[in-house]
Parts: C-alpha cells; structure tokens; sequence
C-alpha cells in the first residue's frame, strides 16, 4: 500500500439520473475520526495517518450539487468507465436512464473502485431481477440504501461479491410475509404463527445443512 493510500478507499457513491442530471442517490464518506471542520482545512488539518486527498472534500449539499452537474456533463457522452475529475478518480457505468458513480482520492488504486463499481452494477440486476432504472431505484430506495450500506461503511470497502451482498439485503421470501399477513403478532395465534413459522425456517436450515 501506498503512504498517500488508506482504508477509507471511497469518497462517495452516487446515482444520477441521466435524462436530467438530477440525484437519484448519494452518499458521501468522511473518514469517521474527521471532522466536516478537518474536511476543507487542507493537509495542515488531516489527522494523523490520513491524508487531505483522502477526506472528503464535499461537506454540504452546495459543494455535492456543484459536483454531481459537474461529474455528469463529463461522463453523460462517454463511452469510457473511468474519468479524473475535480481530482478525483471516478468509476462510472451507465444504465437505463441512470449513471452509477464510485469516487476515490487519486491516491486510490482504481482497479480496487472499479470492482466496487461493478459490484454495485450487478447487486442492483440481482437484487431487482430487470432492467435497472430511476423508477425502480426510486421504488426501492430503502433496498438501494441498504445494499449500498452492505458494500461500503465510512468509506471502507466491505463486499464486492454480488450474491453475498445481495443475500444480506433481500426482501423476506413472499409467502413468509403472506403467512403473517392481517396477524396481531402480540395475540395468541399470532405467537402461535410465529413460533410454527421459526421451527419451519430452522427445519429448513438443518435439511439445507446435511
């Protein structure tokens, strides 16, 4: 690893609409001992073991904004998946009417971004099973938050592996939700349903296990 590396590998993670340019979804990181003071002071104010590249230069929706426009305008027209911009490394993948973005430092290894971008690609195919649009994200967004979660935490790359990611943030399997539906859970049969449904799910489990 680099001096100029560190673990907080991602700046942001952003989705845009492509059609308007308008934010779909974002996430920006700062690493968790920074304070959104430390963010704009420059190298003077990097804690010690960090880096000015390496915090997060966008604190308010202002700068973020200013940004986002900034980063579609150069990527709507390409065919390309990586771009520097604002001195920053940004991965990018377009899809449907959305474009998918992961932002590191210059510092940061690229091929590492990358398998983060593409495994953001693939957990939403896997995760919605079509086409991947602002419609269904927006639909969804408590699972986008979610999966996005599962990927990244404070900037440190937790998962890259799709299927995991996507196990770790599914909906409940529809009957499990049919079988409960209408149900006070605090009533009798409701403690009754649950309790049948737990034995039923580790039966499940132990079958699956052997």
């Amino acid at each position: 690893m680099s001096p100029g590396m560190s673990l907080y590998s991602v700046n942001a993670i952003i989705i845009l609409s492509s059609d308007d340019g308008s934010r779909i979804f974002s996430k920006y990181y700062t690493p968790p001992h920074t304070t959104p003071s430390q963010t704009t002071g420059g190298a003077a104010a990097a804690p010690s073991g960090t880096t000015a590249s390496s915090q997060n230069p966008y604190p308010d929706k202002t700068s973020q904004t200013r940004f986002e426009k900034g980063l579609l305008a150069k990527t709507a027209k390409q065919n390309g998946d990586i771009l520097l911009y604002d001195n920053r490394v940004v991965l990018y993948k377009m899809e449907s009417d959305v474009a998918l973005y992961v932002v590191g430092s210059t510092d940061e290894n690229e091929v590492l971004l990358y398998n983060v971008l593409l495994a953001l690609r693939d957990s939403l195919h896997l995760l919605f099973k079509q086409s991947v649009d602002k419609r269904t994200i927006i639909e969804n967004y408590d699972l986008v938050a979610l999966l996005i979660d599962e990927l990244v935490d404070d900037g440190i790359i937790l998962e890259t592996d799709p299927t995991i990611v996507v196990q770790r943030c599914s909906k409940a399997p529809t009957q499990d939700v049919v079988n409960l539906r209408g149900i006070d859970p605090f009533s009798e049969q409701g403690v009754n349903n649950l309790a049948q449904l737990g034995r039923a799910k580790i039966t499940d489990w132990l079958r699956q296990g052997l």
